[in-house]
């Protein structure tokens, strides 16, 4: 069978990834810390003939890391990571990091996220504060004080950025190699107040849409034109024989 039509099919497993890639991007705009995912793709070189014949992969997906627009919030249990670094949450299989700083306090003085987990200090601990301590303040190191008093910080980490991420709820990772508590905040901090949006652009992500459905149906016409030279080709041979 000619060649063409399994760089065609290849071509399809593609685009149908990259399209998933899309939808779930474009369905998450507006989650907040969401990291978007893209996906690196390569040809592979066939050499059963004399002539290479390059077949696309089905791609490697990757989470951009990226920082998305900060929103200002006024909630002081919002916090918007700056730079290269991430919040710590402690999940039922272990750390997680996010960049979704939404928090709020139990009764007894927890430091939760919205979706009940416990935020960590740079010891990976949960942190506690004083219920009935006052309004915290929570400066750009993380350190978080409430009538002036110390109560602990939140962790801020780094990722390798070698590091492959699997992505996690709550808009987390965890990464293939040990994240670092962050030391030089010159270069990352927190924002009290502020929210971090997905760093997906819904109208870019809409324009690669159409990209890949043009793309799509030029991978279609390209098949049904192998597919019509074909038989022409065999009837052609069947006529002279």
């Amino acid at each position: 069978m000619q060649s063409s039509f399994y760089v065609g099919l290849s071509a399809q497993i593609s685009l149908q990834r990259r399209l998933e890639t899309i939808a779930n991007n474009v369905a998450n705009a507006s989650t907040a810390g969401f990291r978007a995912e893209e996906v690196k793709f390569e040809s592979v070189l066939s050499r059963a003939s004399l002539d290479p014949t390059a077949y696309a992969t089905t791609g490697k997906p990757f989470l951009s890391r990226k920082s998305g627009e900060f929103v200002r919030t006024d909630n002081l249990f919002d916090v918007a990571v700056q730079g290269d670094a991430w919040l710590a949450v402690q999940t039922p299989n272990g750390t997680a990091y996010t960049r979704d700083g939404r928090m709020r306090m139990t009764e007894t003085g927890e430091l939760m996220s919205l979706n009940n987990q416990p935020m960590l200090d740079a010891g990976s601990a949960p942190l506690r504060l004083d219920p009935n301590g006052g309004p915290p303040r929570i400066s750009g190191d993380g350190t978080i004080t409430q009538n002036n008093r110390q109560i602990g910080a939140l962790g801020l980490f780094q990722i390798d950025p070698r590091a492959n991420l699997t992505r996690v709820e709550n808009s987390g990772v965890v990464p293939d190699r040990p994240a670092t508590p962050a030391l030089d905040f010159a270069k990352v901090g927190v924002h009290q107040g502020y929210i971090e949006r997905a760093n997906v652009n819904p109208v870019l992500e809409m324009t690669k849409l159409i990209m890949v459905q043009h793309a799509f149906e030029a991978v279609v016409a390209s098949i049904k034109d192998s597919d019509a030279s074909l038989q022409e080709a065999i009837r052609t041979l069947g006529a002279t024989s």
